[in-house]
């Protein structure tokens, strides 16, 4: 179980990856800090946007700062299956066949304009997303962890594209829009991205990563909260604007969302406000409107919001909450790298405003005191967790 010590150490390294990553990618702090969550829980993401907004910077930023191998695919309509996950080639040295591994075969994989390769080609990423491995010639090579698409797509210039299937769009935890940015944003952007690209080196290594998410897999969540996160996927199958609602690995994905969201926040327990502030992410993609919805100019990210007002939140106790909520010594100095203090205040304004019986004497991190941070000696012992 994840003590508040290693909750709240955890949360100032995200906090420093978030911000190594936004020194590229200005003004969308939300935006970075989700696809954190969604390394963290060990899912996909897929980003839709115009061109030109930094999706594949986004990508880019995030290699570099955790010191991932780092591989780009460009989708056309002629690239093929073997080109995303490898194939044999015969040796005629040695007399046997030799594999070449594809552009999968690394830890951030981009893959740009994801629907403008075949079906087929777009079907090559579906075990590999959801198995971790690749199957070539009735072998299996296993992927090296941590494992994470980043695949974008275009809104707009639909011709010669091939839609993505719902089986393909239900392997990504979440997906995104990173939007324009703000007038000072944007002159920033100008000023100082071509420098800061140049310039942006790692704050953590893989094996940080891996440890992150082993710490984020021990976030408690009560059952009252889990019942709420099913009962607001369960809505979506029987909602009238929707012909399809969410499968399972919905659900799946808000627990292992909203974990690594309160792993950010430095919190030992899962929220209902974490379940609520994340659903429209995940949820959005999952479910098929209904003709007449579209023909009504319906959003999904409007109807998983209806679905959010009229399914009760749980008012959960603090001792539903965690068994675990006991600070036991956050100036312990388990770290000693880049300094951040994670806020009440910052963790309230990212999520809902619902409100949860018992909270108040949850603990709080204190935005006064930097913790020192060690991350060897805490990782090293996480890891090694039995």
């Amino acid at each position: 179980m994840i003590t508040q010590d290693e909750a709240n150490q955890a949360a100032d390294f995200l906090a420093a990856i978030a911000d190594n990553v936004e020194s590229v990618i200005v003004g969308k702090r939300e935006i970075v800090e989700l696809v954190l969550m969604a390394l963290v829980a060990q899912g996909h993401v897929l980003l839709e946007d115009l061109p030109g907004t930094g999706k594949t910077s986004l990508a880019s930023a995030l290699a570099k700062s955790v010191e991932c191998k780092f591989s780009r695919m460009q989708f056309t309509p002629d690239i093929m299956p073997s080109d995303v996950v490898g194939f044999s080639i015969y040796n005629q040295k040695t007399n046997d066949f030799e594999f070449r591994p594809g552009g999968v075969m690394s830890n951030l994989v981009l893959v740009d304009e994801i629907n403008r390769a075949s079906a087929k080609t777009q079907s090559s990423l579906l075990e590999a997303m959801e198995e971790r491995q690749v199957t070539v010639d009735s072998h299996t090579y296993k992927l090296e962890e941590p494992f994470m698409v980043l695949a974008t797509q275009n809104p707009i210039e639909q011709y010669g594209t091939y839609p993505l299937p719902e089986a393909q769009l239900d392997r990504f935890i979440m997906k995104l829009s990173m939007g324009y940015p703000g007038m000072e944003e944007e002159i920033d952007v100008v000023l100082n991205t071509r420098a800061a690209k140049a310039a942006i080196g790692p704050v953590a290594s893989s094996a940080d990563v891996l440890t992150l998410r082993k710490l984020a897999s021990e976030v408690e969540v009560s059952r009252s909260v889990a019942r709420y996160a099913v009962q607001v996927v369960s809505a979506t199958r029987t909602a009238k604007e929707c012909a399809c609602g969410s499968s399972p690995r919905g659900s799946l994905a808000l627990i292992d969302l909203a974990r690594a969201n309160a792993l950010m926040r430095g919190r030992t327990y899962v929220m209902p406000d974490d379940i609520k502030y994340l659903a429209p992410f995940a949820l959005s993609h999952r479910i098929i409107l209904t003709h007449e919805a579209r023909a009504n100019g319906r959003a999904p990210e409007a109807i998983i919001n209806a679905i959010l007002d009229s399914v009760a939140v749980p008012l959960v106790a603090e001792a539903d909450l965690s068994a675990t909520v006991v600070d036991e010594g956050k100036d312990a100095g388990l770290f000693s790298g880049a300094k951040h203090s994670v806020s009440a205040a910052s963790e309230d304004s990212s999520l809902g405003a619902t409100s949860v019986a018992g909270d108040a004497g949850a603990p709080a991190a204190n935005a006064d005191v930097a913790r020192t941070q060690d991350k060897d000696s805490l990782f090293s012992r996480v890891i090694n967790r039995k």
